[in-house]
């Protein structure tokens, strides 16, 4: 094994897995990793420089998405040939900002994590927030209640019952900074000693904080209807994660029958079910399926919830619904835990809420991208016609296109990266499985004429 010396910095805002991949991807490019070089194991590595396994494994997915190593079943994780013409970003005379503009020459990028920000009511937010620093309100200033805010846990309980049948107090409702950090709270809630269980393939953050805990983790296999519930019963697992709304990343809507066995489930353990509806605003064809907890008898629901895709992503609020039994468990034992959302924007919230704001804006954006979710869809059925795959595409702002041109997952995303279109990867949210030939789009925040345009581009890509 060759000796890999980066000057890891704790004390950096940066995190390790960046600093990582940066000392990386330089030696990468400078030569002084050749290709073909097998990098070291995790395990390994994680010994030399003394960082957690998760760490690394954060900077070689890293690596892995901008096609410079590639992992091969069974061998392990392989430096890529770089194209003769990409000269390394060190010999260049340029600030580092310039330095990354020319590396990237992104023209469209269907990132899943962006959401259209050209109809977002900026005045009328301004204004609330302006208002939230009167005279009258200088309390906010203070710190609030842990749980957060009690007036606008209350619009959050009405509009959740109307919207998606969900059954709670305002009680119940736990306010946090991101839907990682509550899965962080959840999993001191519920303790160690219990064997928690998720989605293969599933939401690779929440996976990683489930890793962090601690905890014990099974991955459950899919099939077209969600979660396998026959391979959930073969495990001991009495926890369960799911996205049944819509399954992240393979987009499926859990249809009821199989939402009432998962439900059977949890009640025959007496074990939790933790759904995450992150994106259950948005959905185009059918009816809105009532969530698990609306379903839920006897206190086996934790329902996830969060603002970032329907209104911003950087207002960071979530918000965990507890059962009955956990929420006395919550104000016995974790009621110190101060709230990590600022108060003047959860008071913002709530009047954007309160005052009718919230409800027109969702029903702009459910408009807004419905005709963008069609103009995707028909571009890609038009381009690609029996080339592609379409998943996952009755709900969201994301889907996944399975490509029929025997290109790898890598082959992919750098022959799409040569052509100015960034598409992201799907074996990023595997656990037991290397790579794929699928790629996720978003499409949230593109307009329509990117989207066609960058369709376009792809298919000049995999094919021409």
């Amino acid at each position: 094994m060759f000796e890999m010396t980066p000057n890891l910095d704790k004390t950096k805002n940066e995190p390790l897995y960046i600093q990582l991949y940066h000392y990386i991807k330089k030696e990468i490019q400078n030569g002084g990793i050749e290709a073909g070089t097998r990098l070291p194991s995790k395990r390994k590595l994680s010994a030399h420089l003394g960082i957690s396994q998760n760490t690394i494994d954060a900077a070689y997915q890293q690596l892995s998405s901008e096609g410079y190593v590639e992992s091969k079943l069974r061998k392990g994780i392989f430096v890529n040939k770089l194209e003769e013409d990409i000269v390394p970003l060190s010999s260049w005379n340029l600030p580092y900002t310039k330095k990354r503009a020319v590396e990237e020459k992104v023209k469209i990028d269907f990132n899943h994590g962006k959401i259209d920000l050209e109809h977002f009511p900026f005045m009328t937010w301004k204004k609330l927030t302006l208002d939230s620093l009167y005279d009258e309100e200088r309390q906010l200033l203070l710190n609030g209640d842990p749980q957060g805010e009690p007036r606008l846990r209350e619009e959050i309980a009405k509009y959740l019952f109307q919207s998606r049948g969900v059954l709670c107090s305002p009680d119940q409702i736990i306010i946090g900074a991101g839907t990682q950090y509550l899965v962080g709270l959840l999993c001191l809630l519920i303790g160690r000693d219990h064997i928690y269980s998720m989605e293969d393939p599933g939401f690779h953050r929440i996976r990683t904080v489930l890793k962090d805990q601690g905890v014990p983790l099974e991955h459950i296999p899919l099939d077209d209807q969600g979660i396998d519930i026959s391979q959930l019963r073969k495990r001991k697992a009495d926890i369960v994660y799911v996205t049944p709304s819509h399954q992240f990343p393979n987009g499926y809507v859990m249809p009821i029958t199989r939402r009432m066995e998962l439900l059977k489930w949890a009640e025959e353990k007496s074990g939790y079910i933790i759904e995450d509806d992150y994106d259950g605003e948005f959905r185009y064809i059918g009816k809105p399926i009532p969530s698990l907890q609306g379903l839920d008898s006897h206190g086996r629901v934790i329902y996830l919830g969060t603002f970032s895709k329907s209104l911003i992503p950087s207002i960071r609020i979530s918000y965990m619904i507890l059962p009955p039994d956990l929420a006395c468990r919550y104000h016995d034992g974790f009621y110190s835990y101060k709230q990590t959302v600022s108060r003047l924007t959860q008071h913002t919230l709530y009047q954007f809420i309160k005052d009718g704001h919230w409800e027109r804006h969702l029903n702009k954006m459910r408009n807004l991208y419905r005709r963008k979710h069609h103009v995707l869809i028909s571009a890609i059925e038009k381009t690609f016609h029996d080339q592609a795959v379409i998943i996952g595409s009755k709900s969201g702002l994301h889907i996944l296109l399975e490509i029929c041109n025997q290109m790898s997952e890598q082959e992919l995303l750098q022959t799409a990266s040569r052509n100015q279109v960034k598409v992201y990867p799907t074996s990023v949210y595997y656990e037991n499985k290397d790579s794929s030939s699928g790629v996720l789009l978003g499409y949230g925040g593109l307009t329509e004429t990117e989207i066609e345009e960058g369709i376009k581009l792809l298919k000049d890509a995999w094919f021409n």
